[in-house]
């Protein structure tokens, strides 16, 4: 197939080029400008398997170690999962007997089935299919009964999404999905399998549907058939839940809003950076953030989703389940908040409702008064119902700040926090969406605080 000297020059040809093409990877502007593997072993040679975890130099200067699988079948002929593939594909090289193309072994479907068996060896399959999302990890379905998990950013120790499952279900807390199976090597997390929940829901596709709702039939919200209120109620007594039950495992400590709000203005530095001037109004927000910084009681410090909103929830018969506990991609790993307040998570919900009504908006007649309300509307219905729930759940009173305006004043500045990340997202990637972070940031800023 390829000698393994063949295959090393290979790799310093076409590895970093090929990385920078990864939506998983999060290469920054200017790309990956060196990129070696750290280890790598040769699985199989026909077809071709390779293992290894890669350390890149971005161009900005950080560095960033990616977990790295990749397959190798001849070029002719052209394998028929190939197609369409162009970003997986690393390089077509020339072998004595021909060429081989190699490309990211997790496309094909045999090859999917023995990365599989580095988790579970004994779990037979015969259906498999890559679940191919623009997310920081790779996903492939296997029977329609579970789930494999690559991790693609990779760091030594536990990889939170893992770790809090894990523990969280050994503990009897039903709202999550344990690891069935776990890839470790040299102590990092490389890989999790778990059980794949057919005719789950995720909740921003429930949120959409119900703005859809109010928009077709231009009702009130709890006039809809589609009212999302009561599950945002269901979701909020879940996240609250979720949180007692990480006090629990991993304790807590008296929070520190002063220390909370110095890691948000340093946030709000790096987007005012990328921020045409004027487009805030800067000192309304860091007046917001001082009323935070200066609060004595901010409640407790306690290990936390770090990323929540709709699309990390999904609905099951049994009811809410949530997802994905590695924090916001575009952070840097030590900033992504494992622990914090909770509020910092309840702000992300909230912003979500936020997204998913002004996103539907836009797909309407963005000036028609009536439609603005309506939807107004409902992101005030849904707000409350998740924020009465999420404060009504048991225990969740000693984790939060006492007083309620205390309490308000955090939120918002979480909130700010939130919506300004999204406008330094929306910058680099969706401009024309935003509108809806300075919408978020205006009404944060102008309104009062809110309760």
């Amino acid at each position: 197939m390829i000698g393994r000297d063949h295959l090393d020059e290979v790799l310093r040809d076409h590895l970093a080029p090929y990385l920078e093409r990864q939506r998983w990877s999060g290469a920054p502007e200017g790309g990956i400008s060196a990129a070696e593997p750290e280890w790598l072993e040769v699985l199989s040679e026909d077809p071709l398997l390779v293992w290894m975890v890669v350390g890149a130099t971005l161009a900005v200067g950080d560095q960033q170690r990616y977990h790295v699988i990749l397959g190798g079948r001849p070029a002719a002929p052209w394998p028929d999962f190939l197609e369409g593939k162009d970003r997986e594909i690393l390089a077509v090289v020339p072998v004595d007997d021909g060429e081989v193309v190699i490309y990211d072994a997790l496309i094909d479907p045999d090859l999917a089935v023995d990365v599989l068996h580095l988790l579970a060896p004994d779990l037979e399959v015969e259906v498999r299919r890559p679940i191919v999302l623009e997310h920081s990890n790779s996903s492939v379905v296997f029977d329609e009964s579970s789930i494999l998990k690559v991790l693609r950013k990779v760091e030594p120790g536990p990889n939170p999404d893992v770790e809090i499952t894990r523990v969280l279900a050994e503990q009897g807390y039903e709202h999550v999905l344990p690891p069935i199976a776990e890839l470790r090597r040299e102590g990092t997390d490389l890989a999790v399998l778990r059980e794949f929940l057919v005719g789950a829901t995720e909740g921003w596709q429930l949120a959409r549907a119900s703005v859809r709702d109010v928009l077709a039939s231009r009702l009130p919200p709890e006039e809809c058939g589609g009212d999302f209120a009561p599950d945002s109620a269901r979701l909020g007594d879940v996240i609250a839940s979720l949180h007692v039950a990480m006090a629990q495992a991993w304790g807590n400590e008296p929070g520190d809003a002063a220390g909370w709000v110095e890691q948000i203005r340093e946030g709000l530095d790096d987007v005012l950076r990328l921020t045409p001037p004027s487009t805030l109004d800067v000192d309304a927000v860091r007046a917001r953030l001082d009323d935070a910084a200066a609060l004595t009681d901010a409640g407790a410090d306690i290990r936390i989703h770090g990323d929540l909103h709709l699309a990390q929830v999904i609905q099951v018969d049994t009811g809410w389940l949530v997802l994905d506990f590695e924090g916001e991609p575009a952070r840097r790993r030590d900033d992504r908040f494992t622990r914090s307040s909770p509020l910092r998570d309840v702000a992300g919900m909230l912003r979500s409702l936020h997204y998913a009504a002004a996103t539907g908006l836009a797909e309407w007649d963005q000036g028609d008064t009536e439609l603005i309300d309506l939807l107004a509307a409902w992101e005030a219905r849904n707000r409350d119902a998740f924020v009465a729930a999420y404060e009504a759940h048991e225990g969740i009173e000693d984790l939060l700040p006492a007083d309620p305006s205390g309490r308000a004043t955090l939120l918002s500045a979480f909130e700010l926090d939130k919506a300004v990340y999204e406008l330094g997202y929306e910058l680099g990637h969706r401009p024309e969406l935003v509108a809806i972070p300075l919408a978020g940031i205006d009404r944060l800023v102008r309104g009062p605080v809110p309760t």
